[in-house]
């Protein structure tokens, strides 16, 4: 699963400070699955430079699974990134 983590890592890269992308949206660019991305976040060597905090579900919700402080510190990260949430804790689109 190398090559597609790389794939992975390079297109979350991408994703600019204050915005959010969908796993959906990162399989689609990388040619893979919401579900291999999900694993590949999940095994990001790399969070200080690959923001992995900024990939939610198609629903605009949090992943409860996020592995580096749980649901909380990802929308902390986010919200000091200038994302906005709704009162049930999604996304704001």
């Amino acid at each position: 699963m190398g090559k597609i983590f790389e794939r992975i890592y390079k297109e979350v890269k991408k994703i600019p400070r204050g915005k959010t992308a969908t796993y959906g949206e990162i399989a689609k660019r990388a040619k893979t699955t919401p579900r291999v991305v999900g694993f590949a976040l999940h095994q990001n060597p790399d969070p200080k430079n690959t923001p992995c905090h900024r990939v939610v579900f198609k629903d605009s919700s949090l992943s409860p699974g996020y592995v580096f402080g749980g649901v909380g510190k990802q929308k902390l990260i986010l919200v000091d990134e200038g994302i906005k949430f709704t009162p049930e804790g999604k996304v704001k689109i």
